[in-house]
């Protein structure tokens, strides 16, 4: 049985969760980073000295570090399709999962989300927010034109890189600030509710890491 220690609520968790239910793996999952603490104690540690989630343990595996933990597991249980065998349509692929992770996530989980849902409005950093915000008014207009052309982000079908990216969308539609206009998006983001693995683990309520005060 594969192990993923990590909330549910982690955006970095969520994705490894989603991927697992959709390759149909049996999945244990233990509560450990924010309000359950566990990331600090030498068990953990020794299994990720960074102290920080998701950890993945699949027999005499243990490996961090959630692009890595999903190309794994893609590698190693997935189709084809989801980590493609051809180096040429799988660097396509991974070029749009590592902008999914450092560019959207950088830019609207880290300032955008932080800022307005985990942080006291009275020590908001609104220019941060501010930035955060014009960058999400150039970026998610090029994910609505590159799925407009291929279907996908990462091409003609699910990858990787939608998981990266896909899992931030329920944070993106639901928190409340300005979004672009991006009507190729809204049609992707309502076929990835179809999914029931998206659902379940990437449609994950946030109101536990609300601050009082944000």
């Amino acid at each position: 049985m594969i192990r993923v220690h990590g909330r549910e609520t982690s955006s970095n968790v969520q994705p490894v969760m989603w991927l697992c239910a959709e390759l149909g793996l049996d999945v244990e999952r233990f509560d450990v980073g924010g309000a359950f603490g566990g990331t600090d104690t030498p068990e953990f540690l020794a299994m990720n000295p960074m102290g920080k989630i998701p950890v993945l343990q699949d027999g005499d595996l243990t490996m961090c570090e959630s692009q890595a933990i999903l190309r794994y597991l893609a590698s190693e249980y997935g189709r084809d399709a989801l980590w493609h065998p051809s180096t040429r349509e799988r660097a396509v692929q991974d070029q749009w999962m590592e902008w999914a992770k450092l560019s959207v996530a950088a830019e609207f989980n880290y300032k955008v989300f932080w800022q307005l849902v985990r942080t006291p409005a009275a020590t908001r950093d609104h220019a941060l927010v501010q930035s955060g915000i014009e960058a999400v008014n150039v970026l998610m207009p090029m994910a609505d034109a590159r799925i407009a052309e291929h279907g996908w982000l990462g091409g003609e079908t699910i990858s990787l890189a939608d998981f990266t990216f896909g899992v931030q969308l329920y944070r993106y539609y639901t928190v409340d600030f300005e979004r672009p206009v991006t009507p190729n998006l809204d049609v992707y983001y309502a076929r990835l509710q179809e999914r029931k693995p998206y659902r379940t683990h990437a449609m994950i309520g946030y109101e536990s890491l609300r601050v009082p005060g944000a």
